[in-house]
């Protein structure tokens, strides 16, 4: 079948379409397209550490080296049973330590200690400050967060709530942890809700995009943050992006097909 003049003018017109809505998204893909200017931001010179907040769970353990004993009343040990194969069983473990509504802990011997706001480094030495008069030497203190927890949602390949057991991760490792967003996602538009110690709710937003995010106050995540990767147009019009898609093309086949038909009856 021949293709006449005003057939090939639409079928070009249609293929330029395409290629050129093609290079419009894919500028909106790659992450920190700017990446050069990162050697140039002015960065913070310390190591990025999070903050302690009510309703997170502590683990904390002193040790003296030099006298074991002493640190025991610091340490302590409960008892948890759990049925297993039509049995119970007890198993202990150390004492892990709530965070209250107002930000303090029930420590042993020294009573209710205020850590909401604090590093673990600066609880530690806040600890230490408080028992070091029982110890011929300073006992070592070692402040560990029990359920540091970040939650990754919208347009990702794999939702969830993941728990961090360094305590420390970036937008980019919440990301991954979610095995990254769908090509439906907005780059330009990530959101990070996050609560601060007093239990006030904030949004902000993010645009991966741009590489200077780094320098961010919100590129570092905080326990209990919640990143929304927000959908794009194309995902927000319907569920089934293909077949819309599929169908628009199908659509436009069938009116250049028609054009040229009634060119071709016409003319």
């Amino acid at each position: 079948m021949k293709l006449n003049k005003f057939g090939f003018f639409g079928v070009a017109l249609m293929l330029a379409l395409f290629f050129a809505t093609s290079c419009t998204s894919y500028k909106q893909v790659p992450y920190m397209q700017n990446s050069y200017i990162v050697n140039e931001l002015q960065q913070a010179d310390t190591v990025y550490e999070a903050k302690i907040q009510p309703r997170d769970l502590l683990s904390i353990f002193v040790v003296s080296p030099n006298d074991p004993l002493a640190a025991t009343p610091y340490n302590m040990l409960v008892s948890q049973s759990y049925a297993e194969r039509g049995s119970i069983t007890s198993q202990t473990s150390y004492l892990e330590y709530l965070v209250d509504g107002e930000g303090s802990i029930e420590f042993p011997v020294v009573g209710k200690l205020h850590v909401a706001g604090l590093s673990k480094q600066e609880a530690e030495q806040l600890i230490l400050n408080k028992i070091k008069g029982a110890f011929a030497i300073p006992p070592i203190v070692t402040v560990r967060f029990a359920d540091f927890k970040i939650s990754v949602l919208g347009e990702v390949t794999q939702p969830g709530t993941f728990t961090i057991k360094d305590d420390k991760v970036n937008v980019f490792q919440a990301l991954a942890l979610a095995r990254d967003m769908t090509i439906y996602g907005m780059r330009e538009n990530v959101k990070i809700i996050r609560e601060d110690v007093n239990g006030r709710t904030s949004v902000h937003e993010l645009d991966l995009t741009d590489a200077s995010i780094v320098s961010s106050p919100y590129y570092h995540l905080q326990q209990n943050d919640v990143v929304y990767v927000t959908p794009n147009k194309a995902r927000a019009k319907g569920s089934d992006v293909g077949s819309t898609t599929s169908l628009w093309f199908s659509a436009t086949s069938i009116l250049v097909s028609l054009t040229s038909l009634l060119y071709n009856i016409l003319k």
